[in-house]
């Protein structure tokens, strides 16, 4: 019984596991959120490139590992290490020059994955960041114009991108001030528009002109908006289209007559909806 118990405990140990032949069984190691730093350190000098990379992705693996790792001979470990919470603004200093790519069989394009990342995180320097924002990439430009840490220059600069991705991003951004919300709510793409109604900081008086848009689906994103007027909301309880009106029944701002009014919806989903708010 007792050499069962202890056969058991070594199959359960981390370090045993670190050792194991199979990298897989290593790479789940690296990852878990047990592990600890003794072991990261051990496993973020393995052979294999994906243990590294779950090394470089774990929460726990100190500061000075990811500095190493950040000059890593895999793009992939790299990238993981800028999308690390733990990545300090000068490991990302030194990402946000990286050039390794890898090919997006979706867009048929090659993407610079660790330019992308470290575009992402909340720790990356104003400055760093205001460097992305420049990048001839557009994808790059889109990850940097996401960032809640973008300089407003950058923010203004980029309402005008060629790339309706990037400006999309910038109507999601929290951080995007009010006036270039407002700017981004007359933007040609539909989809641009539908993400600047949806942002609880864009201006009044553009959401209420965003509640005539021509587009259903930005009637929609907008119906959703916590931040809009209840008489916008009535008023759109009246919209052709279901998913419109089911949207403003999910409000919580919807007035009260307007739920008993869509309660009796001719149709089964808005009704079910504005019954379910009723109780």
């Amino acid at each position: 019984m007792s050499m069962l118990y202890e056969d058991k405990k070594k199959a359960d140990d981390p370090e045993e596991l670190a050792c194991s032949w199979d990298w897989h069984v290593r790479r789940k190691v690296a990852w878990s959120s047990e592990a600890s730093e003794k072991i990261l350190e051990q496993l973020s000098r393995d052979s294999s490139q994906w243990v590294r990379e779950a090394v470089a992705g774990n929460a726990r693996t100190p500061v000075a590992v990811l500095a190493r790792l950040a000059g890593d001979s895999s793009g992939f470990v790299r990238a993981a290490v800028a999308l690390n919470g733990r990545a300090s603004a000068g490991i990302l200093d030194l990402l946000a020059g990286d050039e390794m790519t890898d090919y997006d069989s979706t867009l048929q394009k090659n993407r610079y994955l660790v330019k992308e990342a470290a575009a992402k995180s909340p720790h990356i320097d104003p400055s760093t960041l205001d460097f992305l924002a420049r990048d001839p990439d557009e994808h790059v430009r889109a990850a940097a114009a996401s960032n809640p840490r973008l300089p407003r220059q950058a923010m203004s600069r980029m309402a005008k991108d060629v790339f309706w991705e990037v400006r999309n991003n910038l109507a999601r951004n929290p951080s995007t001030p009010q006036d270039l919300l407002a700017y981004l709510s007359q933007d040609r793409i539909m989809d641009v528009r539908a993400t600047a109604a949806g942002n609880p900081s864009t201006p009044a008086e553009a959401l209420a002109v965003l509640a005539s848009d021509k587009s259903w689906e930005v009637r929609e994103a907008l119906a959703k908006n916590t931040h809009l007027d209840s008489q916008i909301l009535a008023d759109m309880g009246g919209h052709w289209s279901w998913m419109v009106r089911v949207a403003v029944v999910e409000n919580p701002h919807t007035p009260p007559e307007t739920l008993k009014r869509l309660a009796e919806d001719p149709d089964q989903s808005v009704q079910k909806a504005a019954r379910s708010r009723i109780g």
